[in-house]
């Protein structure tokens, strides 16, 4: 129970109710018995910090009532004696503390959803629009979130990238469309060893190149709840400039028809 000021706020006014009409009654006018409006207070209090707000106001209500009724005693019709009235009362306040507290706490629910909802919508337009590939794994290590990028790099289609398939799959994805730059005898070990370290959460970057000249750089990130963020950095730019001008033709090749980029990155490296 959060003790804010709407938690305060029922309680504090089924009081001043309670002890402004009990006042009335027994120094201005007689007043009839107040328990319809102690059971609307209470649906107040309930509404404003909650069920258990509503409850604690629910006694004030009954204990209201019992000093309310001490001073009726002889006006009380015979069929309905004080006990027996208390009794109802109790479970009347108690029942709509109940109903009205947990509606209010479902609607907030709803709301909280609805606000975290729109904000992951925004941000995942957002890494959408960015060269980074992002891909957000559970602690099971299924795909959460695929972002634009990514898919782009590897050829991902969209259904199977929003079917949350695990980061093996992923893996074997990029093995299956021929997107390493490496031999075939060696995707084996490199599926293993990517696979280790993002279960391990080895934070250490590498380079991964690409069949069509691209380099990323790999980074893998662990989260709080036990999940996986890992990014793919574009640094082609920062390591082809280091490669031999003499395999041009052959990073040539692996684009078939060949891109001007390449060339003038392998140009910039003479």
């Amino acid at each position: 129970m959060r003790f804010d000021w709407r938690t305060m706020a029922g309680p504090a006014l089924a009081t001043l109710v309670a002890l402004a009409s009990i006042f009335v009654d027994r120094n201005v006018v007689a007043i009839p018995n107040p328990s319809a409006l102690y059971v609307c207070v209470v649906a107040l209090a309930a509404s404003l910090g909650g069920m258990t707000s509503g409850l604690v106001s629910a006694g004030v209500a009954v204990a209201a009532s019992a000093l309310f009724l001490s001073g009726h005693g002889a006006a009380l019709p015979a069929e309905l004696p004080a006990l027996p009235h208390l009794l109802l009362l109790a479970a009347a306040t108690g029942v709509v503390a109940a109903i009205v507290g947990l509606r209010c706490r479902r609607l907030a629910d709803a709301l909280r959803w609805r606000e975290r909802h729109a904000m992951a919508a925004r941000l995942s337009a957002a890494l959408d629009q960015i060269d980074i590939g992002i891909v957000l794994l559970d602690a099971d290590t299924r795909a959460e979130f695929i972002n634009r990028a990514f898919r782009n790099f590897f050829s991902l289609p969209d259904e199977k990238a929003d079917s949350k398939p695990p980061f093996i799959a992923l893996m074997y994805h990029g093995r299956d469309t021929g997107a390493y730059e490496l031999p075939e005898d060696e995707l084996s070990h490199f599926i293993a060893e990517r696979t280790k370290m993002m279960r391990a959460g080895d934070q250490t970057p590498i380079n991964i190149k690409l069949r069509d000249g691209q380099v990323l750089r790999f980074s893998c990130t662990a989260l709080p709840d036990g999940g996986r963020m890992l990014s793919y950095t574009p640094v082609t730019d920062l390591v082809r400039r280091t490669d031999d001008p003499a395999d041009a033709d052959y990073y040539l090749s692996l684009r078939g028809n060949g891109h001007r980029a390449l060339i003038n990155h392998l140009r910039a490296a003479e």
